[in-house]
């Protein structure tokens, strides 16, 4: 067998041999190209539908982060909700740094996994016990081979515009970066994946016959930009799914531990039997968990039939990082948080309207959304995918750009949440909205 030897002067380069060969957001963003697809990990990184160069983040702190160049940004995005203390906090930092020392994967079980469980389920409505993932996906898809293991039965309803994942069941109609890529689905899931997987609209409760194993939905829809649950709906998905036998899957990846510590189950007073978590309880590190009953839990492996598993489960440094984040969410900590919100919120609002930029701010406790256009009229808000749908891409495309000559970053897609975390203090958000009313000029002054 010959073996083919690389030329001398090509070696493995060090991230600082890179930033040196590249030292501007366009270059990297032509060499990752050469060896990640689209140069990105994540398709909505790659700004496809706001055009533009990604920036590549070479540092945050608070809620700041520097990218490549050196320049800074008031950072919106804040990891897609997985940060909510800020980049870089101490006792994350802290925490993961003496977790590391000791090692970072066993394969074994630890201390913090059990502690972290224990928080979990100490405030998850309807959970007993706890399984942890290594993200939000495996949670979701792990939740759904658990109910139709439970159940014996074979269908899923989702609705539309929710994004639970990119497990092939439940990408259907998906939105997020789903929704911004134009998808309903994606290419490589064949028709036997999804062919007991039934779409719904969102904010109507469907009619559920004896072969629906469960019903996943997010309790407050952050996926296509921010749509609330209308009075009634939880409570209504509750009850037609105790009807018919079916469970209700309440997936708290993005609502969990940022709407409270109960999360959207226990704003909405709607206890789901299972409850999928991730983001804030990873502190920014990879993580994912499912919760419920003990008779459900216990029908997952090694007590029941329906398997799970994962090598980096249960993370050493993810574990800490999370219980780090955890312990300083105190009540006073959400309060705070919910007033920076609707500080953001009301300001947000404020400026684009005063700017002439057609747009509506919709907010639900700490969750804010943007919707562009002009049929976003003041107080308008979405109730389901179709709604959503009507925002105007273009005109958020042309905002987006104008944020970031000025030093805001807003997620690179028109379906995405605006995280406000606690390091978002009262002046820094001062400041970006005074960025964001010129922003807005500038973008409102364009045709195109």
């Amino acid at each position: 067998m010959t073996v083919r030897r690389a030329p001398e002067h090509v070696g493995t380069p060090t991230l600082r041999a890179v930033t040196e060969l590249h030292p501007t957001n366009a270059g990297l963003f032509d060499a990752a190209r050469r060896v990640i697809p689209g140069g990105v990990n994540s398709p909505v990184r790659a700004f496809g539908s706001v055009g533009g160069t990604p920036y590549f983040v070479a540092s945050a702190s608070g809620p700041y982060v520097i990218d490549a160049e050196g320049q800074r940004f008031i950072d919106f995005v804040q990891s897609y909700g997985a940060i909510i203390l800020g980049h870089a906090d101490a006792a994350v930092t802290e925490a993961v740094a003496a977790a590391a020392a000791e090692g970072t994967s066993y394969g074994a079980p630890t201390e913090r996994e059990v502690t972290l469980a224990e928080h979990i389920a100490s405030v998850g409505s309807g959970v007993d016990q706890v399984r942890l993932t290594s993200s939000g996906t495996e949670a979701t898809m792990t939740a759904v081979r658990l109910a139709r293991g439970f159940t014996g039965r074979p269908r899923i309803v989702k609705f539309a515009g929710c994004y639970h994942g990119h497990a092939d069941a439940l990408l259907a109609a998906g939105g997020s970066g789903v929704a911004t890529l134009g998808l309903s689905g994606s290419a490589g899931v064949p028709p036997s994946a999804v062919a007991d997987t039934v779409v719904a609209p969102y904010n109507a409760v469907p009619e559920l016959d004896d072969q629906v194993a469960a019903v996943v939905v997010e309790p407050v829809a952050a996926n296509m930009g921010l749509v609330p649950p209308v009075p009634g709906f939880l409570a209504g998905l509750r009850q037609a799914c105790t009807e018919a036998g079916a469970l209700l899957i309440f997936d708290e990846v993005i609502t969990g531990f940022r709407l409270g510590p109960g999360g959207a189950a226990e704003r909405y007073g709607v206890t789901p039997d299972i409850s999928c978590f991730g983001k804030v309880i990873g502190g920014g590190l990879p993580i994912g968990a499912l919760g419920a009953g003990s008779e459900i839990m216990e029908t997952l492996a090694p007590n029941g039939p329906v398997y799970q598993a994962g090598t980096l489960s249960g993370n050493p440094l993810a574990t800490a990082a999370g219980l780090a984040v955890l312990e300083q969410l105190t009540p006073a900590a959400y309060a705070e948080l919910e007033s920076r919100a609707g500080q953001f919120a009301n300001g947000l609002r404020d400026v684009l309207t005063r700017s002439g930029f057609d747009a509506a701010v919709v907010q639900v406790g700490t969750l804010v959304g943007l919707y562009c256009g002009p049929a976003a009229e003041p107080g308008w808000a979405p109730v389901d995918y179709d709604d959503a749908r009507t925002t105007d891409e273009r005109a958020y495309a042309r905002l987006h750009a104008e944020l970031l000559k000025r030093g805001v970053a807003f997620a690179p897609g028109a379906y995405e949440a605006i995280f406000v975390g606690l390091a978002h203090t009262p002046d820094v958000i001062d400041e970006a909205l005074t960025n964001i009313a010129d922003a807005a000029v500038a973008a409102s002054s364009h045709t195109g």
